[in-house]
């Protein structure tokens, strides 16, 4: 069985995060690890308290898993400081990590921030040149352009700098109303194009974290990157097209709606109690 790394934060209320990219990765056909950067307070509403693991204590995770599970593919999602990305750079290097996909988290979907200042410019000059992928949303990519993007036009000019700036492939995520729902790959000097469909769902709460760590997956079983975006925007479709309805703002989506086993099934009727 093929094997993947999550290095993220903890979601308390489940939907994004490391517990959004083990749920992802199981649905995905790998065997999901993790090593934690932080810990968060939040629920659907937003983020209500932050503690981060030590870089010490953060090195001990992602050393455990390398030396005994090698993972065939790394997704890091969330990190707050540049003292922890310093630690998962290092570390990446030291094992040399591959199939390593970043999605550069700075906003949560409620719009709490989630990135120091210092921690933008540690991510692209550490994680950024080990990365396979890079999977920025619009906003995220403005950050790391210096563009605005409000156009498809804008989307190929970010996403062509930011893979030409750092060395590495991008996804720039379309939404943020802009472009619907269609992302661009940029990967050596080439342009793809990856047409959606808006799904009328205001739950939306991990999308970025089931993306990428779908992505992650596909390429821990030997997919290609255009093949594995393909298949991780299929899955993210059909996740927020169950229309799944939990907390009381931008809920999680619905990562088991594939699930097909009998030990997921719900009690049909009394009968089955007795």
């Amino acid at each position: 069985m093929k094997t993947a790394l999550s290095i993220a934060g903890s979601d308390s209320c489940g939907g994004a995060g490391i517990q959004a990219d083990i749920k992802t990765m199981t649905m995905n056909g790998v065997y999901a690890m993790s090593a934690v950067t932080a810990l968060t307070a939040q629920n659907t509403t937003g983020v209500r308290a932050i503690q981060e693991a030590t870089p010490e204590f953060l090195k001990q995770q992602i050393d455990a898993v390398f030396q005994d599970i090698f993972p065939d593919a790394v997704k890091i999602g969330m990190v707050s400081s540049s003292e922890l990305i310093h630690v998962i750079g290092d570390r990446l290097r030291y094992y040399k990590a591959k199939n390593v996909v970043v999605d550069p988290v700075m906003v949560a979907t409620s719009g709490s921030s989630l990135m120091k200042t210092d921690a933008v410019q540690a991510l692209t000059r550490e994680l950024f040149p080990v990365a396979a992928l890079v999977t920025p949303n619009i906003p995220e990519a403005q950050v790391l352009s210096g563009f605005s993007i409000e156009s498809r036009e804008d989307m190929l000019a970010a996403a062509g700098k930011i893979s030409v700036a750092y060395g590495c492939a991008v996804l720039l995520k379309g939404g943020h109303s802009v472009n619907d729902a269609n992302d661009l790959l940029f990967s050596n000097g080439e342009a793809r194009w990856f047409e959606g469909k808006r799904i009328n769902n205001p739950n939306t709460h991990g999308t970025g974290c089931t993306l990428s760590s779908a992505i992650a997956a596909n390429l821990a079983k030997g997919f290609g990157l255009t093949e594995s975006v393909q298949r991780a925007k299929d899955y993210i479709s059909g996740a927020l097209s169950a229309l799944l309805d939990l907390g009381k703002g931008s809920g999680p989506l619905n990562h088991a709606f594939d699930l097909d086993s009998c030990y997921a099934r719900e009690k049909e009727s009394e009968k089955e109690s007795v």
